[in-house]
């Protein structure tokens, strides 16, 4: 007994002497544990180690709903050693940098359509472009007609910290020529003569912008990217369409968008018990003009694409026990892999061939 008490004493005594220690030398400790952080993060750029192929990342997968685990929408694409941007939820531009894939690497960014919460994100993205990457010309945004007022009014907002920027760095750490964006809109045919457009073809990578059905809201667009005989459709919001699946034949990999109603209506509940009417009738009008999991499968379905993977999860689910409740009956309309998008998340095609690896890159 008397040894056993000993014991206890002498375990008690280290922890605390190793208590004591620690808070003598907090500061020492934290710096070099810090200079460790520093060191791994500062200048990491994944892009390089990535085999030649065509690769997305999940930087935004949420909503305009507070989500913890999920940024605004933004997906990136890597085609070789080239990077763009599709939407820019708010903080995905943070999450894109904890993925290892650094903004100053954005060669264009392209807009799926204007509702706020695809492009309120837009201001990191240009800011960090241009200041780590000291270019000397404004960032590509491109997107349908009405992308360069959005792109101005950006301008206008930040135009004062611009200047600031340059006064304190100097221009040639802040090139002035550099800051903020260039709108470049394109315009899909008339309803009834087509529904996409090559917005880019460059080096073997070809980026096809195509019509979805977000209505009222208009334009609205997705996007479709081939390179070296890989693909990528992204959907941008809309309800299901038969535009998706058409563009979407025999693609890699389908971004769809996708809303459960069923998991809706208990925010509608929610809000209705708490006397928010205003938010109640929002939680109703917004299932009119998105796409269930279950119509999402049915597309990828349609379209023969091998994997579909769905983002602008709504409602939120910061718990990956509610994801089975999310998806429904999706499995009985897609019986390829189904993976509910998470921030974080790697998607690679290697150039010429079948194969999609997955990773997680935090």
């Amino acid at each position: 007994m008397q040894r056993k008490t000993r014991w206890i004493l002498g375990a008690l005594l280290t922890v605390v002497t190793c208590a004591v220690l620690v808070w003598a030398f907090q500061r020492p400790i934290a710096t070099a544990l810090l200079t460790q952080i520093v060191n791994k993060n500062v200048g990491r750029n994944i892009i390089p180690d990535l085999p030649d192929g065509l690769h997305l990342a999940l930087c935004g997968t949420g909503s305009p709903f507070p989500d913890p685990t999920r940024a605004g929408p933004c997906s990136a694409i890597i085609a070789g050693d080239r990077l763009f941007i599709v939407d820019t939820g708010e903080g995905s531009a943070r999450t894109l940098g904890y993925m290892g894939i650094p903004a100053a690497k954005i060669e264009a960014i392209f807009l799926t359509h204007f509702h706020s919460d695809h492009i309120d994100g837009l201001g990191p993205f240009l800011l960090q472009r241009w200041g780590v990457g000291t270019f000397e010309t404004p960032t590509p945004v491109v997107g349908p007609i009405g992308v360069d007022q959005v792109v101005d009014g950006f301008r206008a907002a930040y135009v004062l910290d611009f200047g600031y920027r340059v006064a304190h760095h100097s221009p040639k750490i802040m090139p002035p020529g550099g800051s903020g964006g260039k709108g470049i809109p394109f315009a899909l045919p008339p309803v009834g003569q087509g529904d996409q457009i090559v917005v880019l073809s460059d080096k073997g990578l070809k980026v096809t912008a195509f019509r979805v059905d977000h209505a009222p809201i208009d334009p609205a667009v997705g996007y479709r990217f081939d390179y070296k005989g890989r693909s990528i459709v992204i959907t941008g919001d809309t309800k299901k369409t038969p535009s998706v699946h058409a563009v979407a034949q025999g693609v890699d990999i389908l971004v769809h968008e996708a809303l459960q109603p069923k998991l809706v209506k208990l925010l509608e509940a929610g809000f209705a018990n708490h006397n928010m009417g205003n938010m109640s009738q929002v939680m109703r009008d917004i299932l009119n003009y998105h796409t269930t999991p279950e119509e999402a499968a049915a597309q990828a379905a349609a379209a023969g694409a091998r994997e579909l993977v769905l983002n602008h999860i709504v409602p939120p689910l910061p718990l990956r026990f509610a994801y089975p409740a999310f998806l429904g009956d999706a499995a009985t309309f897609y019986d390829r892999p189904i993976t509910v998008g998470e921030d974080g998340m790697l998607f690679s095609l290697p150039a010429n061939s079948t194969g999609i690896e997955h990773k997680r890159l935090y």
